[in-house]
């Protein structure tokens, strides 16, 4: 079953309670920050905590840990500690640019199971999505971010999703191009306000995969918006089962309450029991 990334909360590795909190949460999948939440002089110990954490099998979903730029001082470091760390599904690339950044990180991963996820927060890496996304088949998802990238761009905090339409179409089309996850950016805020699930409900309906938070307040919300109701579970079961039993009975045409069923409703229909941890039976 494909890991599911619904609700994808942000910890700080140097902060061990934060940490814990965040690894035994509901979250569909923890991401340990080495990068932003860290300063410089606390690099080291947060590797440091970051491979005893791991080591100690203290989870619920899959473990992430968001590396500093290739091109730092830590970046080297931190692939080979993450190379080492027995039990981390993935590692966070900030500031993905290209395919050199990739397959940098997919040399250093070299025997390795772990996966990649591309941080998208530059122009450049806006620019070439689609190097990115072809460059290493360890990718397996790509996650928007607005507070670097708004700056690049000169766009204010408090802009409105809808004027990210067009980088987040970007995404989410490089995204199902390469078959991997398409994840909406972190809302700055710490609680599961008015503008956060205006937010939410604005990228689930385009068709994203989850989202990351930055605090345990907005896991539940965020699990639902991105979880298939019970109705439309159903729905895709029925579509599903229809257009099997019209290949099976050698029908030209499946029919379902009035509607012609075709691929791209399969499609979809596959696409929502996938979200819901539910057999496709493609």
């Amino acid at each position: 079953m494909p890991t599911s990334r619904r609700a994808v909360l942000v910890a700080p590795a140097s902060d061990e309670r934060k940490a814990i909190k965040a690894l035994e949460s509901d979250a569909d999948e923890v991401v340990l920050d080495l990068e932003d939440a860290v300063p410089p002089d606390r690099k080291v110990a947060a590797r440091a905590l970051i491979y005893q954490l791991i080591s100690t099998g203290r989870r619920r979903g899959t473990i992430a840990v968001r590396i500093n730029a290739i091109s730092s001082a830590w970046g080297a470091d931190d692939l080979a500690a993450c190379a080492r760390a027995s039990g981390l599904d993935s590692i966070v690339i900030p500031k993905a640019e290209s395919a050199q950044n990739m397959l940098e990180a997919d040399r250093a991963l070299s025997g390795t199971n772990v996966k990649i996820q591309a941080l998208v927060e530059t122009p450049s890496g806006v620019q070439n999505l689609a190097e990115i996304t072809t460059a290493t088949t360890r990718l397996v998802g790509l996650i928007i971010g607005y507070a670097d990238l708004g700056a690049a761009l000169g766009r204010t905090s408090t802009a409105p999703h809808e004027q990210w339409l067009s980088i987040q179409s970007a995404v989410l089309v490089a995204a199902r191009a390469a078959d991997i996850d398409a994840i909406d950016g972190p809302h700055l805020g710490i609680t599961a306000d008015d503008r956060f699930l205006a937010a939410l409900t604005w990228t689930r309906d385009l068709g994203f995969d989850g989202k990351w938070i930055i605090h345990p307040t907005q896991i539940n919300d965020t699990i639902a918006a991105f979880t298939p109701s019970p109705v439309d579970v159903d729905n895709a079961r029925q579509i599903i089962a229809e257009l099997a039993a019209a290949a099976i009975e050698g029908r030209g045409a499946a029919r379902l309450n009035g509607q012609m069923l075709d691929e791209a409703v399969a499609v979809a229909a596959r696409r929502v029991l996938r979200r819901a941890g539910q057999p496709t039976d493609r």
